[in-house]
């Protein structure tokens, strides 16, 4: 008999909304997830404590822990630290490091995760994947999807405007990240799963295609959104397949090849993909994206980050390293040094005229 459904991992609660932190606990008994309130809290040292002042009262039954930093020895010593409890679930609360260590952690132990996130950096809220920085460098680690997703509008927009700029640059990214998959599907016959690709191109052009700002509520509705529709995919895909391609081997060659100068994951990823389009011939497709980018504030041209033209083009040329195995429009094209210097040229020549 063929199989006529098949079962998406995603959380049981999604709740993006004004205020939304305030009805955590409700949101979690009504729920079942712990009708209890017997939950472990990952917490930063910074914004995490302060919220941690707001929501205790309402949370009594709550054990809180403070996480160091984002490295894989941090979500270890989190996870051997909450054995000494018993709880319902785990709680990510904070950015990207928090939530990716407490995924970690909470895999560790056995225990459900809801995130709770603070700012809207990037797409990995929402995945099955924790990125923690390790002996090697960075490494990503599979875990499961967050049970509950909690992101309160009133605190994203008390967060760093870079933040929310970042995850519009990572948003975006998603567009020539699909066009990468097809690609590969095209020339060497991968397997593309047609609802992933779906659900992460639509996010990246709800993004794309909202005339609201950074600091419209309609705006971040919709970019939180995507962050979580961009994780979910993942899932469905089973790996990171519909949101990384060419931008964020870009991204991870500016981090390999640049460690202390490197800007946020966004705002490479966005810039990578404005190019890798131009790359492909989209031309239309990469103005569009420019235009975008620039209204909200994010770079076009790598010296708007700090770097040379040269030092973009020797982190394109070692781009495909960083994803041994991945086939994008760089693996394709195998451009040589000075075939990518010339495509940067025109690039830059059409980004500024």
């Amino acid at each position: 008999m063929p199989v006529l459904t098949r079962l998406i991992p995603s959380p049981v609660v999604v709740d993006i909304r004004a205020g939304a932190l305030d009805d955590l606990a409700k949101i979690l008994a009504d729920q079942r997830i712990s009708s209890s309130g017997k939950l472990a809290i990952a917490i930063s040292g910074g914004s995490g404590a302060v919220l941690r002042e707001r929501l205790a009262p309402a949370l009594p039954g709550a054990s809180w822990y403070e996480v160091g930093g984002g490295t894989l020895d941090d979500a270890i010593q989190l996870g051997d630290a909450m054995k000494k409890g018993h709880y319902d679930a785990v709680v990510g609360l904070g950015g990207g490091k928090i939530i990716d260590c407490a995924k970690y952690a909470a895999a560790r132990v056995g225990l459900p995760l809801v995130a709770v996130a603070t700012n809207l950096s990037h797409d990995g809220l929402c995945s099955p994947v924790a990125t923690l920085d390790n002996d090697a460098g960075r490494g990503s680690y599979g875990v499961p999807n967050p049970i509950a997703v909690v992101i309160d509008l009133d605190v994203i927009r008390e967060a760093p405007v870079r933040f929310v700029r970042s995850g519009i640059g990572d948003a975006i990214s998603n567009i020539s990240s699909v066009a990468d998959w097809e690609l590969s599907h095209r020339e060497t016959g991968e397997s593309i799963d047609g609802l992933a690709a779906a659900m992460a191109r639509q996010a990246g052009e709800a993004v794309l295609r909202h005339p609201g700002g950074v600091g419209d509520d309609s705006f971040l509705q919709v970019l939180a959104e995507g962050l979580v529709l961009t994780g979910i995919s993942m899932s469905v895909a089973g790996d990171s397949r519909p949101a990384s391609g060419a931008c964020h081997e870009i991204n991870h060659a500016f981090d390999l090849l640049y460690p202390k100068r490197a800007a946020s994951h966004g705002e490479q990823c966005g810039l990578g993909a404005a190019f890798a389009m131009h790359l492909r011939g989209a031309c239309e497709e990469s103005a569009l994206m420019v235009e975008v980018l620039r209204r909200h504030g994010l770079p076009v041209l790598p010296q708007e980050i700090g770097f040379s033209a040269e030092e973009f083009v020797k982190a394109v040329e070692y781009a495909p390293r960083t994803r041994p195995g991945r086939y994008t429009i760089l693996e394709h094209l195998d451009l040589s040094i000075d075939q990518i210097r010339d495509a940067y040229a025109d690039y830059a020549k059409t980004v500024t005229s």
